[in-house]
C-alpha cells in the first residue's frame, strides 16, 4: 500500500522540507505522524471504503492527510479554490464521509459540507506534528483494518465534455506502481531533492513530484505556491536536483531569467515538463538560459500520471514529443479498435500496471474508453520508429489552461444560466502564457455586457474556469446537420476578430 513507500527512506534522512521558514520533517517522523493521523482517523468512525476528502493547501498537512486518508479508506483531494456549488458537486458525487481542512478558513467547503460530512480541522501542535480535531465524529471509533493492493487509495474526476465530470479510482497498485515507473524513469535515489511547485490535488504534483521522490528515499521541498521570486532561492537552499511543473511556469521562470544563468539551477541534474504540450522553442530556451536537460514526459489521471517520457542524457530527447513509454505500453489505435503501424496517427492509447480499471459507476464511459484490454486516451498522435509519441491533437474538447483540463460544458452551463443568454459555447483559444485560455460565445436575449457575464461566471465556478473572453454573436456556427463543434466555433468567431 502506500504508506510502504515511507520505508524506503533513511529514519533519520529528510522526507519533506516546507520552504519558506517551515518545518523539516525526517521518515520517521513522518511515518509516526502518518500512523497517529490514521489512528484519529478511526477513532472518528472512518475506516476501510469511506470516502475522505481534503481541502487543504501545499505543506505538510495536505502530504500527511493524504498518507493517512488512503491507509484508512480513500483519499479525494479537492481544489481549495472551488466555489461552494463546486464543493458540493464533488462531496456529493464521491459520497464522502469527512471532509479535512486548514483550522482556519475554506469557508466554501465548510458551507458545502453542512450537517451530512464529518469535518475535520487540520493543523500543526507546538511541536510542528499534523494534528486532527473535530467537534463531533460519525458514531464508534473503528479498528484498523489495512487495505491491499487492490483497495481505492485515491479517487480523483476527469472532466468530459459531453457530460459531467467522471470519478477515477486509483488502486494502491496503480500509485506505487506510478511512484515507481517515474522513479526509475529519472534515475531517482535518496540523494535526490524534488521540489514540488505543482498543486497536491493533482497526480502531477502528488505522484511525480512527491511519491516518486518519496518512493527512492529523497527528500520532498514544499513551497505553499509557485512564486518566481523565491523560486531559485529555494533551489539554492534546499539543494534542489529536480523539479517538474507545467510550461506555463517554466515560461514565467524563463521571463525572469534575463539573458543569466540564475544561481542554483547548476544544482538541478533534470527538469521535467507534463501536463500540457511544451513548445519546441520554449524547451530550447529553457535548455540555453538554464544548462539543464529538459524532459517532456505525458500523464494523465486515468494513468496514476506518467504514461511517456523523454530519457535522461545520454539518451536522445526530442523537443515536440513527449517521449517514449514507461513501463507502460502505448499503441496507436483507428476508430474500429485496430492497431496503426508506426508514423500513422490515430488514438493515443494504453496498457499497464498503472492504468485505472475504469470510471467509477459509469458503464457507458467505460464501454467507450476500452477496447481490447486498451485504454483509449482521447489523445490523437502517431509513433515514430524509434517509439516515440508525438501528440498531434486532443479529440476530446477540454480546454487546458496551464495543465488544469477544464470542461468546456460547464461553463456552458453557467453561461446559460443568466437570464439574458439564450445560447452559450465554450472553447480554447491559444494563449502565450497558459497554452490555452477560455472563452464563450453567446446569444443574447435580453441586455448583458461581456463584464456581466464573466461576473456571472464567478458566482459559481472557480476562477480559472471562467472565461477570460466572451464575444457577443448573432447565431452560432454550426454544420450542415445542426451540431456544434467546437473547434469550428472558434475558427469562425476568432478569426474575424482583432
Amino acid at each position: 500500500m502506500i504508506l510502504e513507500l515511507l520505508e524506503k527512506g533513511d529514519p533519520s534522512r529528510i522526507a519533506i522540507s516546507i520552504a519558506g521558514g517551515g518545518r523539516a520533517v525526517s521518515y520517521d517522523q513522518l511515518r509516526q505522524q502518518v500512523e497517529a493521523l490514521a489512528a484519529q482517523l478511526n477513532q472518528f468512525g472512518l475506516g476501510r471504503g469511506d470516502r475522505i476528502a481534503m481541502a487543504l493547501p501545499n505543506g505538510l498537512e495536505v502530504i500527511a492527510s493524504f498518507l493517512a486518508a488512503s491507509t484508512v479508506g480513500t483519499a479525494a483531494p479537492l481544489n481549495p479554490a472551488y466555489t461552494q456549488d463546486e464543493f458540493k458537486f464533488y462531496l456529493e458525487d464521491t459520497s464522502a464521509r469527512a471532509l479535512i481542512v486548514p483550522s482556519n478558513g475554506a469557508d466554501e467547503a465548510r458551507a458545502a459540507a453542512g450537517d451530512d460530512v464529518l469535518i475535520i480541522e487540520a493543523d500543526l501542535d507546538r511541536d510542528g506534528r499534523v494534528q486532527f480535531s473535530s467537534e463531533r465524529n460519525t458514531g464508534a471509533g473503528r479498528a484498523r483494518d489495512y487495505p491491499n493492493a487492490n483497495d481505492t487509495a485515491l479517487i480523483l474526476h476527469t472532466s468530459g465534455t459531453t457530460s459531467r465530470p467522471k470519478r477515477v479510482p486509483l488502486s494502491h497498485a496503480n500509485l506505487s506502481t506510478s511512484a515507481r515507473n517515474v522513479a526509475e524513469t529519472y534515475q531517482l535515489t535518496s540523494a535526490d531533492v524534488s521540489l514540488c511547485v505543482m498543486p497536491l490535488f493533482h497526480v502531477h504534483g502528488l505522484v511525480a513530484s512527491t511519491l516518486a521522490t518519496l518512493f527512492t528515499g529523497g527528500s520532498v521541498v514544499v513551497p505553499p505556491k509557485f512564486n518566481p521570486l523565491s523560486f531559485w532561492p529555494m533551489v539554492r537552499e534546499h539543494r534542489v536536483t529536480w523539479y517538474s511543473a507545467v510550461p506555463t511556469i517554466h515560461q514565467v521562470l524563463l521571463s525572469r531569467a534575463r539573458g543569466t544563468r540564475p544561481s542554483g539551477s547548476e544544482q538541478l541534474r533534470f527538469i521535467r515538463s507534463c501536463s500540457a504540450a511544451l513548445a519546441p522553442q520554449t524547451m530550447a530556451d529553457i535548455e540555453e538560459r538554464f544548462g539543464v536537460p529538459v524532459l517532456e514526459a505525458y500523464g494523465m489521471t486515468e494513468a496514476a500520471h506518467q504514461m511517456a517520457s523523454n530519457p535522461l542524457p545520454p539518451g536522445a530527447r526530442k523537443a515536440g514529443s513527449v517521449g517514449r513509454g514507461t513501463a507502460v505500453e502505448i499503441a496507436i489505435l483507428d476508430r474500429a479498435g485496430e492497431v496503426l503501424p508506426q508514423g500513422e496517427t490515430g488514438e493515443v492509447s494504453i496498457k499497464g500496471a498503472n492504468v485505472f480499471g475504469g470510471y467509477e459507476g459509469n458503464a457507458e464511459a467505460n464501454a467507450e474508453s476500452f477496447s481490447n484490454g486498451w485504454f483509449r486516451t482521447g489523445d490523437q498522435g502517431y509513433l515514430d520508429g524509434e517509439g516515440y509519441l508525438t501528440l498531434v491533437g486532443r479529440i476530446k474538447e477540454l480546454i487546458n489552461r496551464g495543465g488544469e483540463k477544464i470542461s468546456p460544458r460547464e461553463i456552458d452551463e453557467a453561461l446559460l444560466t443568466h437570464p439574458a443568454v439564450a445560447e452559450a459555447v465554450c472553447f480554447g483559444i491559444a494563449d502565450r502564457v497558459y497554452g490555452e485560455e477560455v472563452a464563450a460565445a453567446v446569444v443574447l436575449n435580453g441586455a448583458a455586457t461581456e463584464s456581466d457575464l464573466i461576473a456571472h461566471c464567478r458566482s459559481s465556478l472557480a476562477e480559472f474556469k471562467c472565461p477570460k473572453t466572451i464575444y457577443i454573436v448573432e447565431a452560432i456556427p454550426r454544420t450542415a446537420t445542426g451540431k456544434i463543434q467546437r473547434r469550428n466555433v472558434a475558427a469562425a468567431i476568432t478569426s474575424d476578430k482583432p
